[in-house]
Formats: structure tokens, sequence, C-alpha cells
């Protein structure tokens, strides 16, 4: 219950429009994905706040206090070397990144295993496709 729980609360944003066409964040449950597919689990969980593109600029950007990151750049920030186990570090929920909470309250690592049902090896090529994906995204 505590994982559809953080499903509902964390997962994709969609937005709806109040009276003063501020956007609202609706919450809905993660669907689910395909392991193998790093492309499908970013549109399906990461693009709503990261963009398409991955440049921070999804339709859930503007309802966040923090600006997402701008994925694209992660090789140029670290040297021009994508810093895929810090990638990784984050998916799991290991390390601390602002706005996705902390320790505490990982965002993908729980929802990633709960939808490998734990089967450990799903978990991992879940992790590791998406963050072959999100590598793929580097600005050159």
């Amino acid at each position: 219950m505590l994982v559809r729980i953080v499903m509902v609360l964390l997962c994709a944003a969609v937005f709806v429009y109040a009276e003063d066409q501020k956007p609202a964040v609706k919450h809905v449950p993660a669907p689910q994905t395909s392991a193998a597919s790093g492309k499908q689990m970013f549109e399906a969980y990461c693009a709503s706040c990261h963009g398409t593109s991955g440049k921070g600029d999804g339709p859930a950007a503007g309802a966040l206090k923090s600006a997402p990151a701008d994925l694209t750049a992660l090789s140029k920030r670290n040297g021009g070397k994508f810093p895929a186990d810090r990638v990784t570090s984050i998916l799991r929920g290991q390390a601390t990144v602002t706005a996705h909470g902390n320790r505490d309250m990982p965002v993908w690592g729980p929802v990633l295993w709960h939808m490998s049902q734990g089967h450990e090896a799903e978990f991992h090529q879940r992790i590791a496709n998406l963050t072959r994906y999100i590598e793929s995204l580097q600005a050159k």
C-alpha cells in the first residue's frame, strides 16, 4: 500500500487548469512499462518534469518549486564524461537530490522495484536501460 501511495504522489504528473489558469498537478499512478526500453520508461516516468528531450521543460516543470535539471547537460557539467554511477544512484533512490526528496523518501527505487515485482534482475535491467537512455540524450 505504501508503494502505491508513493507511486501516486511521486509519479508522472498531468496538468489540469483551475479557474485562474494556474496549473495544478494531478497525480496519477505510474504506468507499467517494458524493462527493456529506457526510452519508454523515460517518457512514462521522467518526461512530465524533464521534458521528452530531457531539457527540463516538461509540462509539470512549472508546478515544481525547483526547476528540473537539464539532463542533456550532465556530461558537460561533469567534465565531458557521463556520470553513469551518479545517475544510477539517483534512480535507485540512493543519492540525495533536493528536488526528489532525501534518502528517507527515494523516488524511483521503490517504484521500479515494485514494477519489477521483486525480481532483482528486472529491477537492475530497468535502472541500467533508463541510465543508458539518459546517456543517449547528452548534448554533443
